[in-house]
């Protein structure tokens, strides 16, 4: 072995120092424990991972059992008629006007809540309906007016008052005697005449019992509210009692009267028709109107429509198998007595010249001076016609100078007849054929037809002087469409002259006014017709509608014993025996006969009289004292002659009193593309189709139903593919009252968009997941308090009290004013854009886990929360009656409050003034402004980023960082700095001016900063632009001058403002 080995050996074997030994087991030691601690640790990691685990799958078993969740909880189990609707357990997901609305009206109707007291010592709120035609199914016109009145009537009944709304029918006298015929025509091929009056009358009233009042039952579909323990119809047996003592009334005050007068007479349906726009002063006026009526409220209105004819043009009438020829002004020769000459004239009419009793000439025309005083001999009759001189009709300009005069078939001729004692000879019977008088030549021929036999006959006498085109309007009946025949009837008549004098004053005297009309426009056209009025023919040739009653005297010694000879032998009485005791009583001692007249009396006279006969009158009845006069008439004001004139005359003269203090006049219904809805285009809208929704195939099956010619039903299936690719989506009856209420702010006419119907139903979807989400959080526990302490609630809480108190201010005085855009445009804002959009999500913090911080926030949001749900519910429920009360129905009852029955029955809000805040109304703006802006920045991406905000004055500093909650909540910020200007801002981030004391700053993240660039020099231009307007204006000559100091001071201040915020603009970012 070496002595190398043997060294080391000697070295290892060598005793450790005891020190350095004692430091190494230290070492030892700690390290163990480290690795001890370690694998404790892991241990604990790896039983915290195993118990996440556990958890996770537990979430998922609770997810799986919601899955599993029974569906019958949220159908709503069937209700019985009647009975208060049986609501799911839970809510559904999802709002279905199907669901929603089944139910409510028919328990709201058994319940009695529409009918009103006439005993209550509360004050009266009274609307009538229009009544709508007994014929009619419901169309848009009437949907609005519903909307509009149980809107105002809901309103009122909530607000205190003794509200009523009485419904009714009309009878239509035209419309329902020619569906009636053509009934039984179709039926059995006989005409009323084949069953005699009694027989027809009686067919009537059946078909009006089985199948008139369809419309009512539609009313109810819309929700409205009437009280139909006072319906009635303008035929029952009270009604006709009031038309009965009217007529009587009237005529014992001389202002009924029977005279022979030229009328508007349809061929086609043998009756006179409205003459209410004969009047030349008022005929221009009323053809403006007409050509936008929809006729909405009463479908009788039967009157003619002008048709503007520029040339030769044919035209198809009805009961001709061939166009007839209008547009020319024919001449032809009248040969002079005693062969000295010839007299030549022009009429569009020349039929009509076998009616002609005389030749007119302006008596300065020298062409016919040597004519004056000569005659004209008819050459088909030999009748002499004196040549006449008349500076007030004839225009020696126009045409020959000379006029042929038919003083019984022309509006003007008929007044030259007049001046001049002139024969009236009717050459047409009631149908439009040529009678006797016209001549046996011509006996027997339609009119029409006897106008091409006249021209031959005339040319074959070599009297025929030429046609030529000739501009002319030509009437025709709005229901028949027979051209209009003005013929000589005796008919009975209602002296307007001093009825329209109370009327106009009622509206226009300053000192004493008793009627508004709103919109305020049409006091001017109410003033111009009534002071213009003509007589009001109130006969009509029909067997269907109030006979007159007035009986025919004939004395046995008459010697013309013809029905109607002798003007003075009529009584008009209540009744047959008291019209014989009349007649015993004027003709002592003679024997006669009576015969009552056979004509009715016009369904206008009959509706005038609605605000009375609604009510009981004659009879002084318990509704009359409580309800009369009424509050509102509301109506189209296509209808403002028509109907609310005679009802404001009628009722002045037979009530004591206007009718109505207020009449509000809402806009004419047209498509979305500003067109008049007519069947042929295709654009007719039904509502009840809007409410519950209808392919494009059943719009297509409703035209083909009906009676378009081919070319017509081709043209409309277009305009409905084009207008409707998909049908109608269900909207329900609260999404379409909603929008037509809002809609009534375009002036006198509605362009209709079913879009905008469908957002309404889209909205109520929102409305219906606010309370959700708000049952969800208050829980089934939950009991609101009686009332809140604003003082004490967290800034966002009382921030939505303030609101609501100005929308329920703005509401109700927008709802007193008419206004029922405004009234549903800030209900509308305060539910979408504040209670949904910002109240709800920036308390949803509160709610998030179980904070115990959040403890005292999170039950001043439940509390307010339902405070709002109840108060805003409330609020629209005028509006949308059915969702409502759905959703009403759920919220918890206030502790120690006894429940209402019903959400229609519940107080209308009112504005608490100690709601009123406005320092939060002012920071929450500062705050919206702030996310809008820091939204805008996040270009819709919702990734959470920092974000911060320069605040550069001290105020808005401290608002800002007192709200840095609500803040990142509204604008989804992970976080957020509030600096001020000295401080730097880190490089990354998107910056956009709020206003001049404010800027904020977006992590970009990935976004395309180019863009950022892009969309602060679009900012930049805007700015520009609008500094640009404003020094333009500020700069106009006469600017000084012509402006108030206060516009001028808002201007310069605008212009500083924008100015200042074009400089931030510029430099912003220059410090990143």
């Amino acid at each position: 072995m070496d002595s190398s080995a043997n060294n080391k050996e000697q070295v290892q074997s060598a005793p450790e120092d005891p020190e350095k030994k004692k430091k190494k087991e230290e070492k030892a030691r700690e390290k163990q424990l480290k690795k001890e601690k370690f694998l404790l640790k892991q241990a604990q990691q790896q039983a915290q991972q195993s118990s996440n685990a556990s958890k996770k799958s537990e979430k998922k078993v609770v997810k799986r059992s919601a899955d599993d969740e029974n569906p019958e909880d949220y159908v709503d189990p069937e209700t019985p008629l009647g009975e208060k609707k049986r609501m799911a357990r839970q809510m559904a997901k999802q709002y279905s006007p199907t669901a929603v609305e089944k139910s409510w009206y028919e328990w709201w109707e058994k319940s009695r809540f529409f009918v009103a007291d006439a005993s209550s010592s509360k004050l009266p709120f009274v609307i009538v309906l229009p009544p709508p035609n007994v014929t009619g199914a419901l169309h848009i016109g009437h949907a609005l007016t519903a909307a509009i009145e149980d809107t105002m009537i809901r309103w009122r009944r909530m607000s205190g008052y003794n509200a009523l709304w009485v419904p009714g029918m009309d009878h239509a006298g035209i419309a329902t005697q020619v569906v009636v015929e053509k009934k039984i025509m179709r039926e059995r091929k006989l005409t009323r005449h084949d069953l005699g009056r009694e027989k027809f009358v009686s067919e009537v009233w059946e078909w009006k019992n089985k199948y008139g009042g369809t419309i009512l039952q539609q009313l109810r579909r819309l929700g409205a509210s009437l009280d139909w323990s006072r319906e009635c119809f303008t035929m029952d047996e009270r009604r006709s009692k009031a038309v009965t003592e009217a007529f009587v009334r009237l005529f014992k005050q001389d202002l009924i009267y029977r005279d022979l007068r030229l009328v508007n007479w349809d061929c086609v349906l043998r009756t006179a028709i409205s003459d209410i726009e004969v009047c030349k002063a008022c005929s221009q006026l009323f053809q403006l109107m007409y050509q936008y009526c929809l006729c909405n409220v009463i479908a009788c209105c039967i009157q003619v429509d002008y048709i503007d004819i520029k040339e030769r043009s044919l035209l198809k009438v009805p009961g001709y198998d061939k166009p007839v020829e209008f547009g020319v002004l024919t001449k032809f020769a009248y040969p002079l007595e005693g062969n000295i000459g010839e007299i030549v004239v022009a009429t569009t009419r020349i039929e009509t010249m076998l009616g002609d009793t005389a030749i007119a000439v302006h008596p300065d025309d020298d062409r016919y001076r040597h004519f004056h005083g000569k005659h004209a001999i008819h050459p088909f009759n030999g009748r002499k016609l004196p040549i006449i001189c008349d500076a007030i009709l004839v225009d020696p300009k126009f045409g020959t100078g000379a006029v042929k005069i038919t003083p019984a078939h022309d509006p003007n001729d008929f007044e030259v007849g007049k001046r001049h004692s002139l024969e009236f000879i009717n050459i047409f019977t009631d149908d439009g054929k040529i009678n006797s008088d016209g001549g046996s030549d011509f006996l027997g021929m339609p009119r029409f037809k006897a106008r091409e036999a006249v021209t031959e006959a005339l040319k074959n006498k070599g009297l025929y002087r030429g046609s030529e085109n000739n501009e002319m309007r030509l009437g025709v009946c709005s229901r028949s469409n027979d051209v209009v025949e003005p013929m000589i009837k005796p008919q009975w008549y209602v002296n307007c002259n001093d009825l329209a004098k109370q009327a106009l004053q009622a509206a226009v005297d300053e000192e004493n006014i008793r009627l508004e009309i709103v919109p305020k426009q049409y006091l001017a056209d109410w003033k111009r017709w009534l002071e213009n009025i003509r007589d009001w023919c109130i006969s009509r040739q029909l067997w269907w509608g109030h006979q007159i009653p007035a009986w025919y005297v004939t004395l046995e010694d008459d010697i013309r014993r013809e029905f109607g000879t002798y003007d003075d032998h009529w009584v008009v009485a209540r009744n047959v025996d008291e019209a014989e005791k009349e007649a015993s009583q004027r003709y002592n001692g003679k024997k006669f006969h009576l015969r009552q007249d056979p004509d009715v009396l016009d369904t206008w006279f009959s509706s005038g009289l609605f605000p009375l006969s609604v009510l009981g009158w004659p009879d002084d009845t318990e509704d009359l004292k409580t309800f009369y006069p009424t509050s509102v008439l509301e109506t189209g004001h296509d209808i403002l002659f028509f109907w609310v004139a005679r009802m404001v005359m009628l009722g002045l003269k037979l009530g004591g009193d206007v009718p109505f203090r207020q009449i509000y006049l809402h806009p004419m219904i047209r498509d979305a593309h500003g067109r008049k809805m007519s069947k042929s285009l295709g654009n007719v809208i039904d509502p009840i189709e809007v409410i519950n929704g209808i392919s494009l195939e059943g719009l297509h099956k409703r035209l083909e139903a009906g009676n378009l010619d081919p070319k017509e039903l081709a043209t409309a299936i277009e305009g409905q593919k084009k207008d409707f690719p998909n049908g109608i989506d269900e909207c329900g009856a609260d999404a379409l009252r909603f929008a037509l209420v809002s809609y009534t702010a375009q002036s006198d006419k509605i362009n209709l968009d079913i879009q905008r119907v469908v957002g309404y139903r889209q909205w109520c979807n929102k409305l219906w997941n606010a309370v959700r989400f708000a049952m969800s959080k208050l829980g089934d526990d939950y009991i609101p308090p009686a009332n809140l302490t604003p003082d004490v609630l967290p800034f966002s809480c009382q921030w939505i009290l303030s609101v609501l108190y100005k929308t329920i201010s703005k509401t109700v005085k927008s709802l007193e004013s008419f206004e029922f855009s405004q009234a549903t445009s800030a209900v509308y804002s305060w539910w979408q854009y504040q209670l949904c959009d910002v109240f709800i999500e920036v308390i949803k913090p509160f709610f998030a886990g179980n904070d115990p911080k959040f403890a005292s926030e999170r039950r001043f949001a439940q509390d307010t929360l339902w405070f709002c749900l109840d108060n805003g519910l409330r609020l629209l429920h005028p509006f949308m009656p059915f969702v409502t009360e759905e959703l009403w129905q759920r919220l918890p009852t206030p502790r120690e409050c006894k429940r209402v029955e019903s959400i229609m029955i519940c107080d209308y809000p009112s504005a608490i003034e100690g709601w009123n805040n406005e320092k939060a109304e002012n920071e929450m703006d500062i705050i919206e402004s702030t996310v809008k802006s820091l939204r805008s920045l996040a270009n819709e991406r919702r990734d959470r980023r920092p974000a911060f905000v320069l605040c550069r004055t001290q105020v808005v500093k401290e608002i800002i960082s007192s709200h840095q909650l609500e803040i990142v909540t509204l604008a989804n910020l992970s976080s957020m700095t509030v600096i001020a200007e000295s401080d730097a801002v880190p490089s990354g981030y998107a910056d956009t001016v709020v206003n001049e004391s404010l800027s904020v700053y977006l992590e970009l993240q990935g976004a395309n900063s180019a863009e950022v660039e892009m969309g602060r020099i679009k900012r930049i231009d805007e700015l520009k632009k609008q500094i640009e307007k404003l020094e333009k204006i500020i700069s106009a000559p006469g600017y000084e001058e012509k402006v108030l100091p206060n516009i001028r001071a808002k201007n310069r201040e605008k212009l500083d403002s924008l100015k200042e915020r074009l400089l931030l603009e510029e430099t912003a970012g220059l410090n990143l």
